[in-house]
């Protein structure tokens, strides 16, 4: 009786120390994933505050007002990256724990940014780099500058009186921003076609990697696929649509305000990659609709069969 009592002592002690073991090693983890996502926070929010003060601290001519205007938008913009990317669970940002959605997003802007900062700096300071990016830009500019396209429609938009010069930076800022665009949305559909995306690295939660979508509100499947319809065709639409709705209101919006620097690079930015995010957004939600449409049909698949086996 005294070995099976000391036999029975030793495995308590033992289970015991595989639990205190299992609980160390959860909390070891979870303030691992703590520091990560915390340290992932810091880096997101410090590269939003570098993309939106680029163009303001390498072009000349920022005024001292301009530069206290663009330190709050600087950190409003990294404080609210840094509390978005902190949380375990999104709030705004659509698709967080399903990359390369929104790292294609950030990585285009950025890219785009840059690139235009460069070719204005370059005016000023001329650098062969800057030389070969304005070279670039009149190339796509003037390749993708044909009748009925969006690039001739920004160039349209300008007034019969615009320098020519200006006329040809905004067709080269049109080009470039235009061609960005759609080099990202070609590297998302080849993410969605042939890796699989959004369910390559495992488990996708729907209701996660959407935080603003109401799931209690009408049918799921039919308001998805209605979302990502409108989401491509309006941005497929919005590139031709907004010169036109600007040369319409001429009246109270000047284009020729495109000749400062800043206001073409961030114009041509949103007027380029704000559609392109959107029809990538459709591509996306409607992916999600055909996973959640293609469970369901299993899941009805196997309940009839699990009913023809019961009869």
């Amino acid at each position: 009786m005294g070995n099976i009592e000391a036999y029975r002592h030793k495995e308590r002690d033992q289970v015991g120390h595989r639990a205190r073991h299992r609980i160390a090693t959860g909390q070891f983890e979870g303030i691992e994933t703590v520091i990560e996502r915390f340290v992932g926070a810091v880096f997101r929010a410090f590269l939003v505050a570098v993309l939106v003060a680029l163009p303001s601290v390498f072009l000349p001519g920022t005024l001292s007002d301009s530069l206290a205007l663009l330190m709050i938008l600087t950190s409003a913009a990294a404080i609210l990256t840094f509390l978005e990317y902190n949380s375990e669970f999104p709030s705004m940002v659509e698709f967080r724990y399903a990359p390369p959605f929104n790292r294609l997003r950030f990585g285009a802007v950025f890219l785009l940014v840059m690139v235009l900062t460069i070719i204005a700096r370059g005016k000023i300071h001329p650098t062969e780099l800057s030389q070969g990016l304005t070279a670039i830009g009149r190339l796509l500019g003037n390749t993708i500058d044909f009748p009925y396209s969006p690039v001739r429609l920004i160039v349209l938009m300008m007034p019969v009186n615009a320098p020519k010069e200006l006329i040809s930076d905004v067709r080269s800022a049109a080009g470039l921003a235009y061609f960005v665009s759609l080099v990202m949305m070609f590297i998302f559909i080849l993410y969605v076609r042939f890796l699989g995306w959004p369910a390559r690295n495992g488990a996708f939660n729907v209701w996660i990697n959407l935080p603003v979508f109401d799931p209690t509100r009408g049918d799921v499947l039919s308001r998805l696929y209605r979302d990502a319809r409108v989401n491509i065709a309006l941005g497929f639409l919005l590139p031709f649509l907004i010169p036109a709705i600007v040369k319409l209101a001429s009246t109270l919006v000047d284009p020729i305000s495109l000749a400062h620097s800043q206001t073409l690079i961030w114009t041509m930015t949103a007027w380029a990659l704000v559609p392109a995010s959107m029809i990538m957004r459709g591509i996306a939600i409607g992916r999600v609709a055909d996973m959640i449409e293609e469970k369901r049909r299993r899941a009805y698949a196997e309940a009839e069969e699990q009913g023809l086996q019961a009869t």
